[in-house]
């Protein structure tokens, strides 16, 4: 790998990360780039969510159609 990243992670984390190396036999990096892989998969779990407002012509807020009032 040629990229390298510095973090300054607070105590907490810091414990968590090198108990869980320790636990699994993972390397903290290991374990570091696992968790941002899953952030990554995560945050494209909804592609459609890009699409969001996009959509011309509609009223701007869905209460305004007709029939459609609970009031």
């Amino acid at each position: 790998m040629s990229n390298t990243l510095s973090v300054r992670l607070p105590e907490d984390l810091a414990t968590w990360l090198k108990r869980t190396a320790e636990r699994t036999g993972q390397t903290q990096g290991e374990i570091v780039r696992l968790q941002l892989a899953k952030a990554r998969a995560a945050s494209s779990e909804k592609p459609w969510m890009a699409l969001a407002g996009s959509i011309h012509g509609l009223p701007r807020d869905l209460s305004e159609r007709k029939g459609f009032s609970r009031s």
